[in-house]
């Protein structure tokens, strides 16, 4: 058990990757709080962990409200006793367009969900993580944010600014023993938003384009992703901190 007994917040996990994390953890001994603002979707993934043998609960919260993220910070402590990792997880991207056709709320929801909530999750998490004398933040960001494409410009932007916020952050909160990382994952054909990614319904000239980039010869699955949380989030990573792990089977292009 990698992870047994650390409390583990993971945010957008009413689905896909933030699904697949949760249950990974959990698999591996985590106490796992399940967030999402999909209360059916969340309840459902809760539901699955403990019906495996694992500890989980759900926590209905809007990443992009400071009071929501406060509440499910505590919520961890109270219920778990402590917070050991905040995998902040949820993201959000406008349909794959031309820049100029990006309207401002796209702009705005896109770097609330993918980038206030780092802000948020940093501002409540940390004193908590202090207070008890080391944390850990694994920051899902994207392959994007470091070989971007043209039509998601702004969604891409948001991703490069995650990245270099927890670069920044590993610096700043090292000496408080708070660890901070990035996982950057490549396009995934399973997740909700596949289709904003994509311009459109993810059909078969779609998908191979997507595919030509990977030398792997697949696409990203949630596992994948999961299993890089898991190294972060165990005490195999303990000097591991300011660092992205790409989860993109090399991408090229």
């Amino acid at each position: 058990m990698r992870v047994a007994n650390k409390s583990i917040i993971v945010t957008g996990a009413g689905g896909g990757i933030g699904e697949g994390i949760a249950k990974r953890l959990a698999a591996e001994g985590a106490s796992v709080i399940v967030n999402d603002i999909n209360v059916a979707a969340g309840e459902k993934v809760a539901a699955e962990i403990v019906a495996a043998g694992g500890k989980a609960s759900f926590f209905a919260a809007d990443v992009t409200k400071t009071d929501d993220v406060k509440a499910l910070v505590q919520a961890a402590v109270q219920r778990h006793g402590s917070l050991d990792v905040m995998v902040n997880n949820a993201g959000w991207t406008h349909r794959n367009r031309p820049a100029l056709e990006v309207n401002e709320d796209e702009f705005d929801k896109c770097y609330a969900v993918n980038m206030k909530s780092i802000y948020l999750a940093t501002i409540h998490a940390t004193p908590v993580f202090r207070a008890q004398g080391g944390g850990s933040f694994i920051n899902i960001a994207s392959t994007a944010g470091l070989r971007p494409r043209p039509g998601l410009t702004w969604y891409n932007g948001s991703k490069g600014a995650v990245i270099i916020t927890s670069k920044s952050l590993a610096a700043e909160l090292g000496p408080d023993n708070i660890r901070v990382n990035c996982i950057n994952p490549v396009f995934n054909p399973d997740t909700g938003l596949s289709a904003e990614f994509a311009g459109g319904p993810l059909d078969e000239a779609r998908r191979a384009k997507f595919l030509s980039s990977i030398p792997l010869g697949r696409f990203s699955t949630a596992l994948d992703v999961a299993n890089a949380a898991l190294y972060l989030a165990s005490d195999e990573a303990a000097f591991i901190s300011g660092v992205c792990i790409e989860v993109d089977g090399a991408r090229c292009v």
